[in-house]
């Protein structure tokens, strides 16, 4: 079985043997300035910054700081298996590619460049309904689905079924995007790719949708456009509402966007199989409570009953450790591939996913564990 990270030796021998180093940096803090340069300022706008003035966002990245790992001695292991099977879906590490809309802000080839990347890697990958390109164009062999609930049972019904028919495994439905938040730097830019018909590509291929509207989209654009913008917000949304989703759907669900302990034993109690603690990446409620602060609470309360799983300021290799010592049994990692999709379409990907791992490989084993599962509280403390 061969180790993430012994990526780390190849990377050594490359610049000792070729003369070669990475064109994309190793050091996944960094990512965000790198890529600055390959973003237009609408992208940037767009991905980069979060809502309100970014406290959420900053509260993500100063909670990681706020644990530190401790690294036991003289337990070591030669070889490291970071496999494990999350919700039925095996993989070869707790690591999966995040939902992510409208990736072809960042690179021509969008979600098609990163699915292939998380295949190449054997990671699994979640569709976002809000991506540019449709739910069949993705050949992933491991792949997830993640829906915007629609004001529209129709076009939501018929998004599950291609799903299901096109072969994703498990649905992932976030509940902390009912309406856009507060996001300054779009509203100063006036920009919102979706108004423009980006990221709109699952709709706009939909028999549902497509049945809805007076003329086809290629002669009114607009028209679909607008009624997209009538399903997408869905602030009245409720529990009552997602029994409609386990009728129509018969894999696992995933609830993501639970920061609340109270919101976690409550998807336990309607008997969905996961969720994923998330505020979405600091992009909703400003001065929300940091992810990896509500993560403890909430595995405590449902670990035994549901997956958790966890996103949100999640950078590092190193990172993923701490969360995962916390309660989640696999981490979802989402802006860092888009910088990297940014910096070198496919290959870009590949390379911060191959750091990614490398890092929690070599975290795992410097900290004294052989594989992921072994960690616990103790394997951390706070600062």
């Amino acid at each position: 079985m061969a180790n993430f990270g012994d990526f780390q030796l190849q990377l050594y021998l490359q610049g000792m043997l070729q003369g070669t180093t990475p064109e994309i940096t190793t050091d996944l803090a960094r990512l965000e300035s790198q890529a600055a340069g390959s973003l237009s300022a609408e992208a940037m706008g767009y991905i980069v910054p979060s809502a309100g003035n970014g406290a959420t966002a900053r509260a993500n990245l100063a909670a990681f700081d706020r644990w530190r790992l401790v690294p036991r001695m003289l337990r070591g292991s030669v070889e490291r298996d970071l496999s494990c099977t999350i919700l039925g879906t095996a993989m070869p590490a707790p690591v999966l590619v995040a939902p992510i809309g409208v990736q072809t802000l960042a690179h021509p080839e969008g979600e098609l460049a990163t699915s292939r990347a998380a295949d190449t890697l054997g990671l699994t990958y979640t569709h976002s309904t809000q991506a540019s390109h449709a739910i069949e164009q993705i050949e992933a062999k491991s792949k997830w689905y993640q829906l915007y609930y629609p004001t529209d049972r129709d076009v939501c019904l018929s998004l599950l079924q291609r799903a299901k028919a096109s072969g994703y495994g498990v649905l992932v439905v976030t509940l902390d995007t009912g309406t856009i938040g507060w996001r300054p730097a779009d509203l100063d830019r006036g920009f919102l790719p979706f108004l423009k018909g980006e990221g709109l590509a699952n709709y706009f291929s939909d028999p549902a949708f497509q049945s809805k509207l007076a003329k086809p989209i290629s002669e009114d654009p607009g028209a679909a456009v607008m009624l997209w913008a009538q399903m997408f917000p869905n602030i009245g949304l409720s529990w009552d509402d997602l029994g409609f989703l386990r009728d129509n759907w018969d894999g696992p669900i995933v609830l993501k966007g639970i920061t609340a302990v109270e919101d976690a034993k409550l998807a336990a109690e309607h008997g969905f199989e996961g969720l994923v603690v998330s505020n979405h990446g600091g992009r909703q409620v400003d001065g929300a409570v940091a992810a990896l602060d509500a993560l403890p609470a909430i595995a405590d309360a449902v670990g035994e009953q549901m997956t958790v799983l966890f996103d949100s300021g999640v950078r590092t290799g190193a990172d993923a450790v701490k969360a995962l010592a916390l309660g989640a049994k696999a981490v979802l990692l989402g802006r860092p591939l888009l910088y990297g999709l940014a910096l070198a379409g496919q290959a870009g990907v590949e390379h911060v996913l191959r750091s990614f791992l490398a890092e929690l490989d070599l975290t795992l084993a410097l900290s004294g564990y052989a594989n992921h599962r072994e960690l616990n509280r103790d394997s951390v403390t706070r600062a």
